[in-house]
């Protein structure tokens, strides 16, 4: 039994155990301060982690991991570019991109949840390429529409031409507004480290509650979809406007994330911001032992922590290593891709062999019922 369990845990565990040793290598031959690790740290737990946890909705219903959040992103990047060109700074241009940025999400979230009803059993590969054509939505939007179709008045924002957004947006006057609204200062291995507290509360309400969301009716519903479509639609659950609902609030939840993420950033890359945010948030969640049908809180913490540890750390490493820092720029793509590929097979791979365990034990059950019978 204890073998048994054992070995569960090496299986569940054991990307987060390659990274954790992956990351301490790569601290090691950065030769960074300890100083500089932390704040680090600190400074990227509060930029992606919001981002991370949006994903765990679809995933309660079922859904596996949501690449078309992406869509979220974009709803928010729309929202903060009219507020810049409105001139509306720090915490209240935030809030006020944040509350733009809902009836967008929204209306990307219905599109995408009716298409990935239309998808049932392949609803990562469609959001995958859901994400792509979006992109392609957007950058015409951005491109063509803003200046032409869309007033936009702010010439730092327009292209030479009149119309079509700038490829870098500076959000000088929106940088670290979240961040700095409570900012905690405090000395460790004799640095000044700095906490962002306003934004860790926001976070840590974020966590309490999904805790909460888990318990409602909804919360329910979308578990007992996850375990089985048929016997909940036979329990009188709506499968489709369940899994849609999912969908929604993690879109929302996406573009809320990303509006946190370029606050902190101060810039904006109109046309790449959004590109990475799903691929790296999901790379970065199951690197803390999440799996395509489960996540918790603690495993997109976990998997933030190893995941950016490993990420800021890595060009440094290299460059100790070969003398190359590019070494270390291509090892930790390479790592985003290759978690998500790693995950994606050992998902697969739990499936087949628990099917077969079940299998073999009905077989064991049956040959005992049949002896049973003849003696």
């Amino acid at each position: 039994m204890g073998g048994h369990k054992l070995e569960t845990f090496l299986l569940n565990s054991i990307i987060p155990i390659i990274f954790l040793g992956l990351s301490a290598g790569a601290i090691y031959l950065s030769g960074y301060s300890a100083a500089y690790v932390v704040q680090e740290v600190f400074t990227r737990l509060g930029r992606n982690l919001f981002l991370v946890l949006a994903l765990i909705i679809p995933i309660m219903a079922g859904m596996g991991l949501n690449f078309g959040m992406v869509l979220g992103a974009m709803a928010g990047q729309i929202a903060l570019i009219m507020v810049v060109d409105w001139a509306v700074i720090g915490l209240p241009g935030l809030l006020l991109a944040s509350i733009m940025s809902v009836p967008l999400a929204i209306v990307f979230g219905i599109l995408a949840g009716m298409v990935l009803n239309r998808a049932k059993g392949s609803e990562m590969v469609t959001s995958f390429i859901l994400g792509f054509f979006a992109k392609g939505v957007y950058d015409l939007t951005v491109l063509f529409g803003m200046g032409s179709i869309i007033p936009v008045d702010n010439p730092e924002l327009v292209l030479s031409r009149g119309f079509g957004i700038r490829n870098a947006v500076s959000l000088i006057d929106t940088r670290g507004a979240l961040d700095q609204m409570i900012m905690l200062n405090i000395e460790m291995f004799g640095q000044p480290i700095q906490i962002p507290l306003g934004t860790y509360l926001v976070i840590a309400l974020f966590g309490l509650l999904i805790v909460w969301f888990r318990r409602t009716k909804l919360g329910q519903d979308m578990r007992a979809v996850s375990q089985s479509m048929p016997v909940a639609q036979a329990a009188g659950i709506n499968v489709d406007r369940t899994r849609l609902l999912a969908i929604v609030i993690s879109t929302v939840l996406g573009a809320f994330g990303q509006l946190i993420y370029l606050q902190n950033m101060g810039t904006l890359s109109t046309y790449n911001s959004h590109d990475q945010a799903a691929m790296y948030a999901i790379a970065a969640l199951l690197v803390g032992g999440a799996s395509v049908t489960r996540a918790t809180l603690v495993n997109a913490v976990v998997g933030v922590l190893l995941f950016h540890i490993l990420f800021f750390s890595a060009p440094m490493a290299g460059k100790a290593m070969l003398g190359k820092a590019e070494i270390g720029e291509y090892f930790r793509v390479f790592i985003a891709y290759g978690v998500i590929a790693a995950a994606l097979v050992l998902h697969a791979w739990r499936r087949r062999r628990s099917e077969s365990i079940a299998l073999k034990a009905a077989a064991q059950n049956l040959a005992a019922r049949q002896a049973g019978e003849s003696a």
